[in-house]
């Protein structure tokens, strides 16, 4: 059997599964002459479904033997030992899946066309239990306690429920693999795979008839023009449209609609219904939460002050000086006498109007021109304003001509003995955010957090709220709260 059917077949079975026809999906798998090591699990997934755990374990016999490194198929073929009461074979089986995972604390086999990840708790969890059932309860707490090590997520809580029930010398429950998961082909293979029109279809290069599209031999008639389809709006451009929400209370779901969250979660609300459940986005995933667990989160960014009203310029031009009339304040120069560009502002009441350049180094290098002698905290408003930034995040330098470095500008004081020390109306000024050390290490919780090691010296960007800011370190930018750092003094 070629590749191309292979493909189709194993496309067609797991179209089937998803409509849960199970019957089907099994004649279709059957029909492929050399199944491959993941078609035997899914052939073993099916049976399984169907309660028919013998033919469900010689499936899975058959996905190990084509593939000894699949530690899913491990797993599958220990929960079918298990429920057959073969606990010796399932322990086997439940320890080399975890030798299979060589450490780690997971496998995913999204890549491989599996969506699930198997974890290292989930099999010793097991593992445990077939301790247990074999009446070896001093390494069923071993190998539970070992689980907690791996424990890495709040719905890995099955673990602590494990443990209690070893301590009191009791059974718990056999966790299981997914009904419906599958492996599945990849969506760009099983497109190749229909036919393509290459050389397309005649196209009408001049006609009688305005706007003809017709291509065959009948004669030739005025075609109506299609309507353009309706582009269906993507999640995601749904996200970018929504607003953002907090998550105040932890939320455990009970179904797979439901999503899991934890407070201080950032959201986004796509969907309010009408019995008080909302539909949200996090970390890519979608799903519903009780309204009521949530709250807008406000922006604090300061908006700009309207600029004021300018004046609309005359209409009609202005009017020539009447011949005869001598100003006395306007200078009488001959026409052969030459003003020397040095002494054209020393004329009376016609001085041009002075100001000092200060070109300013941050992002970008900008240059503003400021009345001379201007305040620190008027200068760094200027500043604030042309980069669209908050004040108190913003620090300003300046370099010594005696010492040659960037001196941190702190008081009106020494702004005055900058201004002092300026020639020929030019001042250079470098700016830099604020910059914090970190008191503790911080791990982020969510896409948006920024992560830190104590020491650690950060850049705030801006304040989000009271207990949060937003700042840069390492190359990363996210928030971060307020308590887990100190602001560096400045000299």
């Amino acid at each position: 059997m070629s590749l191309t059917d292979t493909i189709k077949l194993w496309d067609e079975a797991i179209t089937a599964a998803d409509q849960r026809q199970w019957t089907t999906a099994l004649d279709t798998f059957a029909a492929i002459r050399e199944p491959s090591s993941k078609i035997c699990f899914n052939v073993g997934s099916l049976l399984l479904s169907l309660g028919q755990l013998n033919e469900a374990e010689k499936a899975f016999d058959k996905s190990i033997s084509r593939d000894e490194h699949l530690a899913v198929a491990f797993f599958q073929r220990g929960i079918i030992l298990y429920k057959n009461e073969k606990c010796e074979e399932a322990l086997r089986d439940f320890k080399e899946a975890f030798n299979l995972l060589r450490g780690n604390q997971l496998i995913d086999y999204k890549q491989l066309g599996l969506r699930y990840k198997l974890c290292a708790c989930q099999v010793l969890h097991n593992l445990a239990l077939a301790h247990a059932t074999l009446q070896e309860w001093d390494k069923a707490e071993q190998v539970v306690k070992k689980a907690l090590t791996f424990k890495t997520e709040a719905k890995h809580n099955y673990v602590d429920q494990a443990l209690e029930a070893v301590s009191k010398r009791e059974l718990f429950q056999l966790l299981l693999f997914p009904e419906g998961e599958f492996f599945r082909p990849k969506k760009q293979v099983v497109a190749q795979l229909e036919k393509q029109d290459f050389l397309g279809e005649a196209m009408v290069v001049a006609s009688i008839i305005d706007k003809d599209v017709f291509s065959g031999f009948a004669p030739l008639q005025p075609v109506a023009p299609e309507p353009v389809p309706k582009r269906k709006v993507s999640e995601k451009f749904k996200t970018l449209q929504s607003k953002p929400y907090r998550v105040l209370f932890n939320f455990i779901p009970s179904n797979e609609m439901e999503l899991e969250l934890q407070p201080g979660n950032i959201v986004f609300l796509l969907e309010q219904g009408q019995d008080n459940w909302a539909t949200v986005t996090f970390n890519d995933k979608t799903g519903l939460i009780p309204y009521n667990y949530i709250e807008p989160l406000e922006h604090t960014k300061a908006e700009r002050s309207p600029s004021p009203d300018i004046p609309a310029p005359p209409r009609t031009a202005a009017p020539d000086r009447p011949h005869g009339v001598k100003d006395e304040n306007v200078p009488t120069i001959a026409r052969s006498q030459v003003i020397e560009p040095s002494k054209k502002t020393e004329c009376k009441n016609h001085t041009m109007p002075k100001g000092c350049i200060v070109k300013i180094h941050f992002k970008y290098t900008i240059a503003i021109r400021v009345k001379p002698g201007l305040l620190l905290s008027e200068l760094l408003a200027v500043i604030c304003q042309k980069f669209d930034l908050s004040e108190k995040r913003l620090v300003l330098s300046y370099k010594s001509q005696a010492e040659g470095e960037l001196i941190p500008i702190t008081t009106e004081t020494k702004m005055k003995k900058i201004w002092s020390e300026v020639s020929n109306q030019r001042l250079v000024i470098w700016v830099k955010f604020v910059e914090v050390v970190a008191l503790y290490d911080y791990t982020v919780t969510a896409s948006i957090d920024l992560s830190f090691q104590e020491g650690d010296r950060i850049q705030v960007l801006a304040q989000v709220n009271d207990n949060w800011l937003e700042g840069q370190c390492n190359g990363n930018t996210g928030i971060f709260p307020s308590s887990f750092i100190k602001e560096l003094s400045i000299a």
